[in-house]
């Protein structure tokens, strides 16, 4: 077995190395650096897959379950797939291609071809499933259809982001047009869907129009709730002359690792500026009263500043997290 893993290792991550730098053998050292640059890629193509599944069935129960019986649309370019469907009763998945496909060639001039591959897998994918899977029809209440079945086609939006391809182009198109004009993304997106909701209230009829907006909020939100991360923390900076007292309360007492930068205060009258030490550290929002309590016990006029982070990778918060769920 490690024989087969280190020919592995020298025929996919070091074979590039090799012809770049000229080396023809390698040390124990960069074998392990190798085999370790191959467990990631490995997991990553696993977890990638897995959300790319995961966002796909979502996106199809959303469509499925909820917005097709009931000829609901969504903005974007899964709206004008279901819009076209709804109007002429043609195949929804044919659409999504058709629709989708001119976007994923977009995306392979300006992002990647690694990214144009997996949006087109996506894109067939959800064409395919819808056309072959048939989920049932869970509800025909209306606002229950707009707010769930926003919410699971945004999922599977999400999700397939994650992964790090898109089944919905609209956002492509929006970057195409925004570096050739004065527009921004936002205000591409927004003349796009004024113009599928316009025209679902013109060939369909308004109170359907007006239940689609909610069913784009719904997936909207959900689409940000899952790219922009879904646990929310809080980053804290402190600015006071105890410093020092204040970084071993949050050391000693709390637990928590820290960030000290060098400052200056802010010059007075007499032109005079002293340094000081800024404090910063990243906590969730359960922990915010406990910090803010410790800091009013040791200097109540501390300059706290704190704003919000979606998410975070590595460090120290996240060790903490694991262990208070024991």
């Amino acid at each position: 077995m490690k024989a087969f893993l280190e020919r592995l290792v020298l025929r996919t991550v070091l074979r590039s190395q090799a012809a770049l730098k000229g080396e023809e053998d390698f040390s124990p050292f960069a074998l392990a650096k190798g085999y370790r640059s191959l467990r990631i890629s490995a997991w990553r193509l696993v977890k990638d897959i897995a959300m790319m599944a995961t966002g796909v069935a979502s996106a199809a129960f959303g469509l499925e379950g909820f917005l097709l019986p009931n000829t609901f649309i969504d903005g974007g370019a899964t709206g004008i797939a279901l819009l076209i469907t709804a109007y002429s009763g043609w195949p929804l998945g044919a659409w999504l291609i058709l629709v989708n496909l001119p976007f994923a060639f977009m995306a392979y001039h300006m992002i990647g071809k690694e990214f144009a591959l997996k949006t087109i897998i996506g894109i067939t994918a959800l064409a395919i499933t819808v056309s072959v899977i048939h989920f049932p029809e869970v509800t025909h209440d209306k606002l229950l259809v707009a707010a769930f079945g926003g919410f699971f086609l945004g999922l599977g939006i999400g999700l397939a982001v994650r992964a790090g391809a898109v089944i919905d182009g609209t956002e492509v198109l929006a970057i195409a047009i925004s570096r050739r004009t004065g527009l921004t993304i936002g205000d591409v997106i927004l003349f796009v869907n004024v113009f599928i909701f316009g025209a679902a209230a013109l060939l369909l009829n308004v109170e359907i129009a007006l239940y689609s907006m909610i069913t784009y909020l719904a997936a909207g939100r959900t689409v940000d709730f899952i790219i922009e991360g879904i646990e929310e923390y809080m980053g804290v900076t402190i600015i006071s002359p105890h410093s020092e007292e204040l970084r071993e309360m949050i050391v000693q007492k709390l637990g928590w690792g820290l960030t000290v930068f060098n400052g200056k205060r802010g010059y007075g009258k007499n032109g005079n500026a002293n340094d000081t030490e800024i404090l910063y550290c990243v906590i969730t929002r359960l922990e915010i009263g406990r910090l803010t309590g410790e800091v009013r016990r040791i200097d109540p006029n501390a300059f706290v500043i704190m704003s919000s982070i979606k998410d975070t990778r590595g460090g120290m918060i996240k060790q903490r997290r694991h262990k208070h769920g024991k």
